[in-house]
């Protein structure tokens, strides 16, 4: 499949939305902005769940320009999420949004949630960005903080996406897949491996979703610029098409 095969965005007879939406670690914007957002707006996304963002000084002009660029805005996170972070269409009706930090390791990064809760019509939807440690037990247990943010936010659906730090099988991932699809597994699509653009050989990124999402189709986008994927960051980007039902 291309790219343009993935379904567009739109909203059904029946209330439910199609969005399309994309999980990448930009790498604190060190490298090619410019490479970054051409390859955000080949994928036309409803929403980026973005890991590594900048979180340091002037952090707001580096978040609000790339989103910008990409043709989209700031929905939340950022340095108050510890480097996640959430960019939007205009098609989001906001409902509401929170940062969150998660505890502490000493001498290990501190990481975050960038959360909302958004409409696409009448489709309600929560929405997490998320960012797990290096570390495998600290991992495993904000597998678990993540699943609490989920039941948390009270929507019907929720989608969670981000950098795991882990392949399939690994505890954090199985710990949360026990409870979200996998967007690869449901509808794999495009490329499977995420890490790293030179020699992509694991995945480690994901778009995850409750039970009641449908996956469309899910994986790295093909067709993409290779020089533009290469120059852009250390991650390769993950891209969904999902229908979230209408809430009633």
């Amino acid at each position: 499949m291309a790219t343009s095969e993935l379904p567009d965005s739109r909203t059904e007879d029946d209330g439910s939305a199609v969005l399309r939406v994309m999980s990448y670690n930009v790498r604190s914007l060190r490298d090619d902005e410019n490479a970054l957002a051409r390859i955000i707006r080949a994928c036309a996304p409803d929403v980026v769940f973005v890991q590594e963002a900048p979180r340091f000084f002037r952090w707001r002009k580096h978040a609000a320009r790339l989103a910008a660029k990409s043709g989209l805005f700031v929905l939340g996170g950022g340095a108050p999420a510890a480097g996640p972070l959430l960019l939007c269409s205009l098609r989001a009706t906001v409902e509401r949004t929170e940062d969150v930090l998660l505890p502490l390791t000493p001498g290990l990064h501190r990481r975050g949630l960038a959360t909302a809760v958004v409409r696409f019509g009448t489709a309600r939807v929560g929405l997490i960005s998320c960012h797990l440690s290096l570390r495998k037990d600290e991992r495993y247990a904000q597998a678990g903080m993540v699943l609490d943010r989920v039941a948390a936010l009270g929507t019907p659906y929720t989608l969670v996406a981000g950098d795991l730090n882990e392949r399939p099988g690994g505890p954090a991932f199985t710990r949360l897949t026990g409870r979200l699809q996998d967007g690869w597994e449901a509808a794999p699509w495009g490329g499977e491996y995420t890490s790293i653009p030179a020699d992509p050989h694991q995945r480690i990124d994901a778009i995850l979703a409750t039970p009641g999402v449908e996956f469309l189709g899910c994986g790295v986008p093909p067709h993409l610029d290779p020089a533009d994927l290469l120059a852009a960051t250390d991650h390769l980007p993950v891209l969904a098409a999902v229908r979230v039902p209408a809430t009633g």
